[in-house]
């Protein structure tokens, strides 16, 4: 009697997710999220890990408070992965010999530490849900959280992407340089199936961040687009030469907080690169900039719904059959299994440091 009475009392648990699951999207339709790549979900992981967000959350607002400047490394990785190759966690791939995405020159500057802490917060996850959470799906959440939590909007993500098996090295051709005018830009863009206004709501991720000396080639010596003589003075102070170790931060006025002060940068000539500054200027971007600059909530709006867009190119899921969940974020799984005990251990391991 005991046994038909845990039983039912456990019919009873799911069949009360499964209704919480169905309210949940439900409740989301109804907000006109933008539309989805079939195999993805607001809620795939709902009944395997129930509590993924709050992990990568957590994790996040420790990290945070000791490095802010880890949110903009973390974006930056996400739409570098995601621009170049698709959001299929390609660009954490290690290659024995060095020749990996991250050796390409569009990813100079990525930063170690940012790659790092997907791979923490991915031991941290199977500590509790076990190998069921893509790093691809780490990655979007992370960003996501990148964003929110140093002020930026609180949005959905989808999620069901699968990790690939290998890396190209060509991907990162795809990725826009900083010396870019708003025409290549457009052209580039349009190629994913971006329009103008998406791609001045993604610049507007520069409004926190720093960036090497490296990426400021025309800034420094060209008046086209225009640039505020005292912050030219000022760039120049910090970069005397472009291959100088200096960083400059994005974002003058603001620089450790997502908001659109950005866009305020370009409107009075202080933005640091040449693709950013020439947005303020060119007929189908200018006035999008005006927007931005004067209406943070449209700003807000527009960035996270271009957000989940750049999150869904070419992803990987279970409906295409091909793809993997990666027991290590570094590394495509090995043919055989993992073995039990070697998962164990791992877990074992992670809990004595926590």
């Amino acid at each position: 009697m005991a046994r038909v009475s845990a039983l039912f009392h456990s019919f009873l648990l799911v069949s009360s997710l499964l209704l919480a699951s169905q309210t949940l999207v439900s409740s989301r339709k109804l907000e006109k999220k933008p539309s989805l790549v079939p195999g993805l979900s607001w809620n795939y992981y709902f009944i395997e890990c129930l509590n993924l967000e709050g992990i990568v959350k957590g994790h996040l607002e420790k990290a945070f408070k000791t490095d802010k400047g880890l949110a903009p490394g973390i974006l930056r990785l996400f739409f570098h992965d995601c621009f170049s190759n698709g959001c299929d966690a390609s660009i954490l791939l290690n290659a024995d010999d060095g020749q990996d995405e991250k050796s390409h020159p569009a990813n100079i500057g990525i930063r170690p530490e940012a790659l790092q802490v997907i791979e923490d917060i991915r031991s941290r996850i199977y500590l509790q849900c076990l190998p069921v959470v893509s790093c691809a799906d780490i990655l979007v959440l992370a960003a996501r959280e990148s964003v929110r939590q140093l002020g930026g909007p609180s949005f959905d993500v989808p999620l069901g992407r699968k990790d690939s098996f290998t890396f190209d090295l060509d991907g990162p051709d795809n990725l826009p340089p900083s010396f870019f005018r708003t025409d290549e830009l457009l052209d580039l863009f349009a190629e994913r199936d971006f329009d103008a206004t998406e791609l001045v709501a993604l610049s507007g991720a520069h409004t926190y961040g720093r960036s090497h000396c490296l990426s400021l080639a025309n800034r420094t010596t060209e008046s086209d687009p225009p640039i505020d003589p005292d912050f030219k003075n000022k760039l120049l102070a910090t970069c005397p030469t472009l291959d100088s170790d200096n960083t400059v931060d994005l974002d003058v006025r603001t620089p450790a907080t997502f908001d659109n002060m950005y866009y305020i940068n370009l409107l009075n000539r202080q933005g640091v690169f040449t693709s950013d500054q020439d947005l303020a200027s060119h007929p189908q971007t200018k006035e999008i900039v005006n927007t931005y600059a004067s209406n943070q909530k449209e700003f807000f709006k527009a960035f996270q719904d271009a957000f989940v867009k750049v999150s869904q190119i070419d992803v990987i899921t279970s409906r295409q059959g091909k793809g993997e969940i990666r027991k290590k974020c570094f590394t495509p799984n090995k043919k055989s299994m993992v073995s039990v005990e070697g998962a164990v251990e791992e877990v074992v391991q992670l809990a004595e440091t926590i």
